[in-house]
């Protein structure tokens, strides 16, 4: 299992605003995980600015990485005032281009107006669950997600998989990461909690709408083409996060998504949505059928 802060550390580069990092094979799947690529973005965002928080994410996924070779991260400031800045972030890898992304950072404790009338969904508490290693202790879990405890709000057992349906588009799941939980002294790294959740979910909930295709339906992967954050307060008080993802619309090869992700105490830390590209592939390839 790889922790968070160390896997999406970035270092300084040659000439300003400029840095580098190595991708962990710990975040495997399809490639390295979008939102942990995502996250690594974000950290250099953090690093390139004086500014102590992020106020919202957003980026186009380019290209797959690799875990051979370093990535070099560009950071350009496009405006900057007293208590916000934006950036604009560039990855690449070889020349290739991974990942472009923009991110305003703000400054804590800005005045403003205050409400906040968002409903979590109505679920039992991470301490009310189960794992899915009790639920399944003889199930191997893939490398990514051995960077998580995992609590689903509903489950149903390998040997009765796919569910009976009418199975709706949603995901929803209390997550813990592993082995640092949180990350109490950097909202930077805090926030890319969020990102790597939001990011991740929106495949699993969205294609739990087609598990019961016939054998001589094509088989769809759905990698994600874009990904927009609000980070609407930080969460490091919160050792567990609930992921609540919703796939509302699929049609002509592309499927939307939103997800939220809530703190223990039923506060909204942020949202997202994002939109997926469906790709074609040969039934029996590895993540072609399967839901995390």
């Amino acid at each position: 299992m790889g922790a968070l802060g160390a896997d999406t550390a970035v270092v300084p580069a040659d000439g300003p605003g400029r840095f580098r990092a190595s991708l962990a094979r710990d975040w495997e799947i399809w490639g390295p995980n979008g939102g942990y690529l995502a996250s690594v973005a974000l950290r250099a965002a953090g690093a390139a600015t004086q500014l102590p928080r992020p106020a919202t994410f957003s980026c186009l996924f380019i290209g797959v990485g690799s875990f051979d070779t370093d990535v070099d991260i560009e950071v350009t400031s496009i405006r900057r005032a007293k208590r916000a800045e934006a950036m604009r972030v560039c990855i690449t890898q070889d020349d290739r281009a991974l990942l472009e992304a923009h991110v305003w950072a703000v400054d804590d404790g800005l005045p403003g107006l205050e409400h906040d009338v968002a409903v979590a969904p109505d679920v039992p508490g991470p301490d009310e669950l189960k794992s899915f290693e009790e639920l399944a202790p003889d199930e191997k879990p893939h490398r990514f997600w051995r960077n998580f405890v995992g609590k689903p709000v509903t489950y149903v057992p390998p040997g009765e998989w796919p569910p009976p349906p009418p199975t709706e588009p949603v995901v929803r799941q209390w997550m813990r990461f592993a082995p640092v939980a949180r990350y109490e002294d950097d909202p930077w790294i805090d926030a890319c909690r969020s990102v790597v959740l939001l990011d991740t979910f929106q495949w699993p909930a969205s294609h739990r709408a087609h598990l019961h295709r016939g054998p001589d339906d094509p088989a769809f992967i759905a990698p994600n083409m874009d990904l927009s954050i609000r980070f609407h307060r930080p969460a490091a008080a919160s050792e567990w996060l609930l992921v609540d993802s919703v796939g509302p619309v699929a049609e002509s090869g592309l499927m939307a998504a939103e997800a939220r992700v809530w703190s223990e105490d039923r506060r909204l830390v942020a949202s997202a949505a994002g939109h997926l590209l469906c790709r074609e592939v040969p039934r029996g390839t590895p993540g072609s059928g399967t839901v995390a």
